[in-house]
């Protein structure tokens, strides 16, 4: 795969990351290059289930509507149970990016799956642990990916929408961890 920019926003709650997600479908952006993580919150009083229809992931629970409406608009979907975070429930193509580190053993510096999903795509492990955090606090991670004109335009759209943090990403030289951070 091909590391591209990366716009990366944290909202407090599932309602605020939805918004962002449509603001940017309304807007045209490509929703192939669109990503997001939330925790997964089994409780005892809501029946949770995951299956495969045909293409997509389909999930009942407190937030199934919510995860359900993202597996039909983002490409890519899946369930990780991630030690030291929990339950994750990560749609768009992040879900290839932890895959293939999982698969090919990238999991370093004791990055956790998600960690080296990330990594994979270009993100530096010091915003990483930030990432992280934020999920395991409950809190959504979304992420535009593109080239400079793509999360240019994702960006504004993104910071309308008033996250509690905005990130730009530019493609870490693995080897070096050389790449640029704009807040």
């Amino acid at each position: 795969m091909t590391k591209n920019n990366s716009i990366v926003a944290i909202f407090k709650s599932h309602i605020e990351a939805e918004t962002a997600v449509k603001e940017l479908q309304q807007s045209g952006f490509d929703m192939k290059k669109l990503s997001i993580v939330g925790r997964d919150y089994h409780t005892d009083e809501n029946v949770v289930g995951y299956y495969n229809a045909g293409d997509r992931m389909k999930y009942w629970g407190k937030l199934g509507a919510f995860w359900g409406g993202f597996w039909g608009l983002l490409f890519g979907s899946g369930f990780f149970l991630i030690p030291g975070i929990g339950p994750l429930l990560v749609a768009g193509p992040l879900v290839s990016w932890i895959v293939g580190a999982l698969e090919g053993a990238a999991v370093v510096g004791g990055l956790s799956a998600l960690g080296a999903g990330l990594y994979s795509m270009g993100i530096p492990k010091d915003s990483i642990l930030q990432y992280e955090t934020a999920v395991k606090s409950g809190k959504y991670v979304v992420i535009a990916h593109g080239s400079d004109a793509e999360t240019t335009h994702a960006r504004e759209i993104i910071s309308r929408t008033n996250p509690e943090a905005l990130q730009e990403h530019q493609p870490c030289s693995v080897k070096t961890e050389t790449c640029t951070v704009g807040a």
